[in-house]
């Protein structure tokens, strides 16, 4: 998976989608430029789990646009409405233990801190998610899709989807360190957004491969059970 993904953005005529996407990446304080990334990698989800081996191009500027603009909302919204309830949670329980007081409030205010230092395993679930909800999204061209328990659990709960969770982890950590690299220098800090949109691409293509590779299962358990009770 990790040789697949990695290959994977220098396929083809290669050299102009990246010159492309490390531009947008130079623009995307603009806002529009980064919703065009967001709606290209929605697209290599697309042609990925459509089974295509070769990168999309950038064409159809409109259609990245939207797709890019979807992808950004449910971004957003799995992450922060956890984030919201989260923080109001341990607001709560914070503010209970300072308005109580003595050993009740002590106890209470543990329970806080011990609650914030379980946000950092919030953040992974949020990371966790919002992959598999943009390639639910993908997949079935409906932002509704993107929220379908039904079609998010079979990824969700597998060990290829765990596994392309935390390639990108080593990805990431190869772009943060090439990132450092170049920094160094002006020319070199120039070359940053291309290299991340190269890492961004890896990365997506490992999550489309680990969607379409669990729901082509689902989708084959799901016929062979027909055809046994068409049998029967």
């Amino acid at each position: 998976m990790l040789e697949d993904g990695l290959s994977y953005p220098i396929r083809g005529d290669w050299i102009g989608r990246i010159v492309i996407g490390g531009i947008l990446g130079l623009l995307s304080v603009l806002v529009i430029p980064a919703f065009l990334i967001v709606g290209y990698l929605v697209r290599v989800l697309e042609r990925t789990i459509g089974g295509d081996e070769v990168p999309p191009e950038f064409t159809d500027w409109g259609e990245l646009l939207t797709k890019g603009v979807i992808g950004t909302i449910i971004t957003l919204a799995y992450t922060v409405i956890p984030v919201v309830v989260y923080a109001v949670v341990v607001g709560v329980v914070s503010g209970t233990g300072g308005a109580v007081g003595g050993d009740v409030g002590a106890l209470v205010g543990v329970v806080g801190l011990l609650l914030a230092l379980a946000f950092i395993p919030v953040l992974f679930l949020i990371y966790y998610a919002v992959p598999a909800a943009l390639s639910a999204y993908a997949a079935r061209g409906e932002l509704s899709a993107a929220f379908d328990p039904e079609l998010l659990k079979p990824a969700l709960l597998s060990t290829e989807y765990l596994v392309a969770v935390l390639m990108p982890i080593v990805v990431a950590v190869v772009m943060w360190i090439a990132t450092a690299l170049l920094a160094v220098t002006v020319v070199g800090l120039l070359l940053v957004p291309f290299v991340q949109f190269y890492g961004q691409v890896a990365v997506f293509r490992m999550f489309g491969s680990a969607f379409a590779t669990v729901n082509d299962r689902v989708e084959g358990d799901t016929r062979a059970s027909n055809d046994v009770g068409t049998t029967l």
